[in-house]
């Protein structure tokens, strides 16, 4: 292969891939959750039942543990390079509260500005009763051992 037939491929593989209209921040970039459209969340009005929302909105991401009557849709947009720790770059939190009637009562939309960094606990529980102490430890399996267990003895 010619030298100026390299250069022409070359030339036209940039060329073709400077025409992509993506951008090269989105390659890396993956979409997670379940956020139903701008169009279907204006339709939930205070008032509505869980019923409606399932229809318009479909199932939640998650209710919330202590309380059934609060649904949560979410979702979070993470950019993944290489081996670098991923970064979440948008979230969207959609909050809704039902009465005690499974009445909509509130809608609340929170997005990453809202949460908060926590930072985990290093304290330790005890648990007592787990630890076996020197006896138990170093005499616990005295008489317990039976070198011809599972062997079965054709004579006898």
């Amino acid at each position: 292969m010619s030298t100026s037939k390299i250069v022409l491929s070359l030339f036209c593989a940039a060329a073709l891939s400077a025409c992509s209209t993506a951008k090269s921040d989105e390659w890396f970039i993956s979409h997670n959750g379940n956020m139903p459209s701008e169009e279907r969340i204006a339709q939930i009005k205070q008032g509505n039942s869980q019923e409606d929302v399932i229809r318009v909105l479909g199932a939640p991401s998650a209710v919330v543990s202590f309380d059934a009557n609060t649904w949560l849709y979410m979702s979070s947009d993470i950019k993944r390079v290489a081996f670098l720790e991923p970064e979440e770059v948008d979230r969207k939190v959609l909050k809704i509260t039902f009465n005690n009637n499974g009445k909509v009562a509130q809608i609340v939309r929170l997005s990453k500005e809202d949460g908060k960094n926590i930072t985990p606990s290093e304290d330790k529980t005890e648990v007592r009763g787990q630890d076996p102490g020197f006896f138990r430890k170093y005499f616990g399996g005295v008489g317990q051992y039976n070198p011809f267990a599972g062997q079965s003895t054709p004579g006898l």
